[in-house]
């Protein structure tokens, strides 16, 4: 049932607000009945006015009816409510989830889907439904920016992209770093392009490792191409990225046993940007890098984090004491509870 609430929010995203508001005055009718307008309005903490209008929606709907009294549940009304209440709970648990989440971690906003990534592979594909939306609604009209990290998360969440393009809006989609010597499909140049593909917009790459000596990266710098694509890196309005679990993003990076035996030492557990972190937020270690910093995300307007399964909680959790403020983290329910167990606000 929440899987086609969200279909249908979809193409009306204002449906689970008024779906919300309306039971929440059947369900205060119904516990106070009969009950005055003016009494219902500061039990909901709404106008008259506003509370008029849905009333009178409710009227008309016959869910509830007016007598000298107050009013009251019609029989049908009666019907409706109790129908819809299994359905509702679980509607307001996640969105309550969200909202917790997102004042535990101090950011903008929290976007949660039910099951777990580590056991169900299309939990990911639905981080890809709720990317889309995300950027629907937030990217603004005119040119637009987007750096892209990369990832086996990144690139399954590219694929499930649909056309963000309008005739105010154009997107620039480049990768936020240089490959890493990992697999081609999950290089941030590949996801950076599959994104633009799928949503109709544009893309350059940035033929470079990730990881340069000092001498070559001077030698590099010179080359105008790479100039010209590190400057719109710069210039981005817009950043993706996911989050990994430290020891496994140093053996992407095939990082020496030394590194990976110091990362250990120092209780690192999330990985993001080039920079390791340990349980409580510290960077413990950062790989010299071509591409955008942490703090180069800070000024950034709309920044989103893909991370999901109950695996990850900590690695998240040590991340986001970083995130800026803009920062929205898309997410599933096995690791946002994982995160929140035992959390106080």
């Amino acid at each position: 049932m929440l899987d086609e609430i969200k279909l249908i929010e979809a193409i009306a995203p204002d449906i689970l607000t008024v779906l919300q508001e309306r039971y929440r005055i059947l369900q205060n009718v119904y516990w106070m009945q009969p009950i005055g307008r003016r009494t219902l309005a500061e039990s909901l903490d709404l106008t008259e006015r506003v509370l008029r209008t849905e009333t009178d929606v409710l009227k008309r709907l016959k869910l509830i009816e007016s007598s000298k009294s107050g009013m009251m549940l019609t029989p049908k009304g009666e019907d409706i409510y109790n129908q819809l209440g299994s359905m509702m709970d679980q509607l307001f648990e996640m969105h309550q989830i969200e909202k917790r989440l997102a004042s535990y971690f101090g950011i903008a906003r929290c976007l949660i889907t039910g099951g777990d990534s580590d056991q169900q592979i299309k939990v990911i594909s639905e981080f890809g439904h709720l990317l889309y939306e995300a950027l629907d609604d937030n990217l603004p009209n005119g040119k637009n920016i987007i750096a892209v990290m990369g990832g086996t998360t990144m690139a399954q969440v590219a694929s499930e992209l649909s056309s963000l393009e309008t005739e105010q809006r154009e997107n620039l989609f480049v990768p936020a770093r240089g490959g890493i010597g990992e697999a081609v499909s999950v290089q941030a140049n590949s996801v950076s392009a599959e994104m633009a593909i799928q949503t109709n917009g544009k893309y350059r790459a940035l033929y470079v490792p990730e990881q340069l000596s000092i001498a070559t990266y001077n030698s590099l710098m010179q080359e105008p191409s790479i100039l010209e694509v590190l400057n719109l890196i710069s210039e981005a309005n817009c950043v993706i990225h996911s989050i990994g679990k430290a020891l496994h993003m140093a053996a992407r990076r095939k990082m020496t046993e030394e590194e990976i035996f110091m990362l250990k030492r120092k209780n690192a557990v999330a990985e993001s940007f080039g920079y390791f972190f340990d349980e409580e937020g510290q960077v413990v270690y950062k790989i010299p890098r071509i591409g955008l910093q942490l703090k180069d995300i800070q000024n950034i307007p709309y920044v989103f984090a893909i991370a999901g399964g109950r695996s990850k909680a900590k690695a998240i959790r040590a991340y986001m004491k970083n995130a800026p403020k803009q920062t929205w983290l898309i997410t599933d329910e096995a690791a946002a509870n994982e995160i929140l167990r035992g959390a106080t606000l």
